[in-house]
């Protein structure tokens, strides 16, 4: 029997890819001759960040649900040319296993694999399994979870569970801190706020942010802020920030994360599973500020497993822009002045981080092709 041939079905955000890259990159350290191949969508998003590793992909056409009739036909269309396409892919391959880990795009491969009775494996590193999820549990054999509090939702699947945490990218394991001040210019004896919208940006924590910029001027002795935008928004957040005081950094994009969570000292950003994963991982300070316009609020769930474990605070993101950036100034301030309120914040991060993750799920996959 051969290495094995590994595919990794969903896309969509990099919430869904970046833990099955980590996957990936471990299974090729215990088995280098292993194939991997991803089935992704056909966002921006899947092809920017499988493009800048090693890994085949295939793009399926397959679109997320719509209750309109005449897009209904035409995402039935699409999913069926998705399961064709995924289907001949893995038949043809040398002892397959498919990995679900979420998006609308998951659903049709990993229906091949079921039809194929090729070995199915879920990955769902969200508090609150999503659609996708949900459906691929009724055909897997093992479901891998991040949280416990998440098993209730999938009590009727036959699959075996296990809680391994979530997968997360070699570079969390040794971090360089020095990497990315190099890389950004920034200075190596100012601390470092980091602002984010994970890997699409967010608009409303942009609109914040810009509105506080007068009042983080007066941190400018002692801090520098580096703000990742998403493209959308790049050059208006840009152009923001062009009278500012305060040393900063303005990306709409940066792929580095693990070195750059290193060297921030306290962090802005979403909650989603991968993100809140990553704070504590790299023991950064968090103010969560959680999408809120998902039905389930699953990532307020998300960051008040940070919130419990003293390792973050929670700002909601209100519809008014400027009640948004009032409640972000008032933890922001306190947090960027009290050096001991984030050390006790940044070691109950070190409390929770799980960095096992990737090699755990890795371990497994490769048991069940051999």
């Amino acid at each position: 029997m051969g290495a094995g041939s590994f595919f990794f079905a969903g896309g969509g955000t990099g919430g869904h890819i970046y833990p099955a890259i980590a996957v990936a990159g471990k299974i090729l350290q215990l088995q280098p001759a292993a194939r991997i191949h991803f089935f992704c969508s056909n966002r921006s998003i899947d092809a920017h960040i499988l493009a800048g590793t090693n890994l085949e992909y295939t793009v399926l056409p397959a679109k997320s649900p719509s209750v309109s009739p005449a897009k209904f036909a035409s995402f039935c269309k699409a999913l069926l040319r998705s399961h064709r396409l995924a289907k001949k892919i893995i038949a043809a391959s040398d002892s397959p296993v498919v990995v679900g880990v979420g998006g609308f795009v998951a659903a049709p491969a990993c229906f091949s694999a079921s039809k194929l009775k090729v070995p199915l494996v879920l990955l769902n590193i969200d508090i609150v399994p999503g659609l996708a999820g949900k459906l691929i549990a009724r055909w897997a054999g093992e479901i891998f979870l991040q949280f416990p509090d998440t098993q209730s939702h999938f009590a009727k699947s036959k699959g075996k569970i296990s809680i391994v945490g979530c997968p997360l990218r070699d570079g969390f394991e040794h971090p360089q801190r020095g990497k990315a001040i190099e890389q950004l210019g920034l200075d190596e004896n100012k601390k470092v706020l980091l602002i984010t919208g994970a890997s699409s940006g967010s608009q409303n924590i942009n609109e914040a942010v810009v509105l506080l910029l007068q009042g983080l001027d007066a941190f400018a002795d002692g801090w520098q802020v580096v703000h990742l935008t998403g493209r959308a928004n790049y050059e208006k957040v840009a152009e923001m920030y062009t009278n500012t005081k305060i040393k900063h950094k303005v990306l709409d994009y940066f792929d580095d994360m693990p070195d750059l969570l290193a060297a921030a000292d306290l962090v802005v950003g979403r909650s989603g599973a991968v993100s809140v994963a990553e704070y504590a991982a790299a023991g950064v300070p968090a103010v969560c500020m959680p999408y809120p316009y998902h039905k389930d609020r699953h990532q307020y769930l998300n960051a008040g497993k940070l919130v419990e474990a003293g390792a973050a605070v929670i700002v909601d993101d209100v519809p008014d822009a400027n009640e948004r950036a009032q409640w972000l100034w008032e933890e922001l301030q306190d947090l960027m002045r009290d050096d001991k309120k984030r050390l006790e914040m940044a070691q109950a991060c070190r409390k929770i981080a799980n960095l096992g993750a990737s090699s755990a799920v890795a371990r497994q996959l490769i048991q069940i092709v051999s």
